[in-house]
């Protein structure tokens, strides 16, 4: 049914496609399933033992390669099928936090409560030692990423104010790195939103919403969430908020990304709804008269599949434009979300950018049972420099390997 959807619109501008316009190379998908029980709903991937093969983790766990041994981080809670329970991860990224050559583990834990990192015990066993990064991680889209265009990856969030309620609204959105003399301390802030404002956007324990990318247009990642962006500034001293812009990005989602989808040179904002249908572009095309940009929120998908609390943006077939992987957080919510009901595929929007620059998006699933929690990976764990894809949710743990024919 997919071939007959309108792919993209925007405006007049771009005609339905009714077919994937470009053959894309022969991939297949190999699924192992690691475990069947509900873990996390966050997943990373790193060599966990030094012994040259990728692992798997989600905070309960670490799967050994190749054959997927399990092994204690943590002492396991039961979250049972997860219809009406939620997991202690929503979240989680690996990296060496202390230098000492073994990755650690970066934890979100439920929103708004504290976020912390495990330490890698170099092969000596027993469970992982937790060391508290921040108080409150709110937004439901907590980033771990290169924002200031180092090449080091910073923890992006809103948090509450300490002592306060983390269901308020006096948030603050800001970026965190490790305190350079005491890893095991906790980190240090950033502000990103007016540190004598409380109640910013996208700020709030469930707030939904959060990206990094440059759509102000000057080379430097802005940080955006469903009603605006703040501008990095040219020089940004750690201390002081960024510029806010207002725009209207769209409703509740889940990560955001900047990409001109449109062909005219200026960069537009992809999201996807987390509890309810839809996958978007919003656009901004130039007022002719004041020259100022008008906002316009395109529909690409409204029915593929519900949930998509999660999403990548990376190139899978190797074409050279980067496509938008998603697809569904079974049971979000139990089964009270609209299409909760719906089977859990992953799928990756396959983007396609034609003579005139505009990109069209076709939908090509990679599996049809697996789900993708609040955050997963797409990235290379086999070594054969083709992404795959990684989840851990509430239908257990995957490692999905892309096969090229």
């Amino acid at each position: 049914m997919f071939r007959l959807l309108p792919v993209l619109a925007l405006a007049a501008a771009v005609p339905a496609v009714a077919a994937d316009p470009t053959p894309a190379p022969q991939i297949t998908w190999k699924k192992t399933v690691l475990d069947r029980k509900f873990r996390s709903e966050g997943v990373a991937i790193a060599d966990v033992n030094k012994d040259g093969k990728i692992d798997v983790l989600n905070g309960e766990y670490w799967y050994e390669a190749p054959d997927w041994t399990p092994h204690e981080m943590q002492p396991p809670m039961d979250h049972k099928d997860g219809l009406g329970n939620y997991s202690r991860v929503f979240a989680c990224w690996a990296d060496d936090f202390n230098a000492d050559g073994y990755p650690d583990l970066l934890v979100i834990d439920f929103p708004g409560k504290p976020c912390y990192w495990m330490e890698n015990p170099k092969g000596k066993g027993g469970h992982w030692a937790k060391h508290q990064v921040w108080h409150s991680a709110c937004n439901e889209t907590p980033l771990y990423t290169d924002l200031l265009g180092t090449g080091k990856r910073v923890l992006v969030m809103g948090y509450q104010p300490e002592g306060k309620k983390q269901e308020g609204n006096e948030g603050f959105m800001a970026y965190f790195t490790p305190d350079p003399k005491d890893p095991t301390a906790k980190w240090v802030l950033h502000p990103v939103s007016d540190p004598a404002k409380p109640g910013a956007p996208g700020t709030g324990r469930f707030t939904h919403g959060l990206g990094v990318g440059d759509v102000s247009g000057d080379g430097k990642n802005d940080v955006i969430v469903p009603s605006g962006y703040w501008e990095q500034p040219e020089k940004d001293d750690g201390k002081a908020g960024w510029k806010w812009t207002a725009a209207p990005l769209g409703e509740a989602c889940a990560d955001m990304f900047a990409f001109d989808v449109d062909g005219d040179g200026r960069n537009d904002v992809l999201s996807t709804s987390a509890h309810k249908f839809g996958v978007w572009a919003h656009t901004n095309p130039l007022d002719p008269k004041t020259k100022q940009p008008v906002w316009r929120t395109i529909t690409l998908f409204g029915m593929l599949t519900s949930e998509t609390h999660a999403a990548h943006f990376v190139d899978i077939d190797g074409d050279g434009v980067k496509d938008l992987v998603t697809g569904k957080r079974w049971w979000s919510h139990g089964r009270n979300e609209p299409g909760s009901a719906w089977n859990a595929p992953i799928y990756y929007l396959k983007a396609t950018r034609h003579p005139d620059k505009v990109v069209s998006f076709f939908p090509v699933l990679i599996d049809d049972d697996s789900g993708i929690g609040t955050q997963f990976v797409v990235d290379d764990i086999n070594g054969d420099k083709l992404p795959d894809v990684v989840t851990s949710n509430k239908k257990g743990v995957r490692v999905i390997v892309q096969v090229r024919k």
